[in-house]
């Protein structure tokens, strides 16, 4: 009796937030570039200055986010910038956030947002944020937003209103 006493007397408590899961990156990279590409021809390019990976495979690119999308025969088409983004890895999904700019450098389209999705598997970039979209001189603006990852072609959901930009001689 004395000697179990004195065993569980010596037991000291422990502090259950100790053995708490770690949750945090458990993998980091920088000057992060990752190259893509199908039959030798570069389909689209990612860099980042820093790269977060998690044991669930998520990664996070805390210091912002360039993306490039290439047309098949090579060309630079697109480009996707974010302040932050992510990969959300059992989606197969990219997100931006935080001054989001998209640019189709073949029709001089710009496109500007605080958050935008990219499923690279099924081609195509969207929100349900607010967008601003230039075409030329046209400016449009609403909320939801779908393209394809070229933002070639493009649907406001929302639109909210429009501008067009008058030149000096009126026309």
């Amino acid at each position: 009796m004395g000697i179990l006493s004195f065993n569980s007397s010596c037991r000291e408590d422990v502090d259950t937030s100790l053995l708490e899961m770690y949750e945090g990156p458990t993998n980091m990279s920088t000057n992060f570039h990752l190259i893509q590409s199908d039959s030798a021809i570069v389909r689209s390019e990612i860099k980042a200055p820093k790269q977060l990976e998690f044991a669930n495979g998520n990664i996070e690119f805390p210091e912002g986010i360039e993306i490039q999308i290439f047309e098949k025969d090579g060309k630079l088409s697109t480009t996707l910038k974010a302040d932050k983004g992510y990969l959300l890895k059992q989606e197969n999904t990219y997100k931006g956030i935080g001054n989001v700019q998209v640019h189709n450098l073949i029709k001089d389209q710009k496109l500007q947002s605080e958050e935008l999705f990219w499923e690279p598997n099924k081609k195509k970039i969207y929100t349900e944020k607010f967008v601003r979209v230039q075409n030329g001189g046209t400016f449009s603006y609403g909320s939801g937003f779908e393209a394809d990852e070229t933002f070639t072609n493009y649907t406001l959901k929302n639109p909210r209103d429009g501008q067009i930009e008058i030149k000096d001689n009126g026309i």
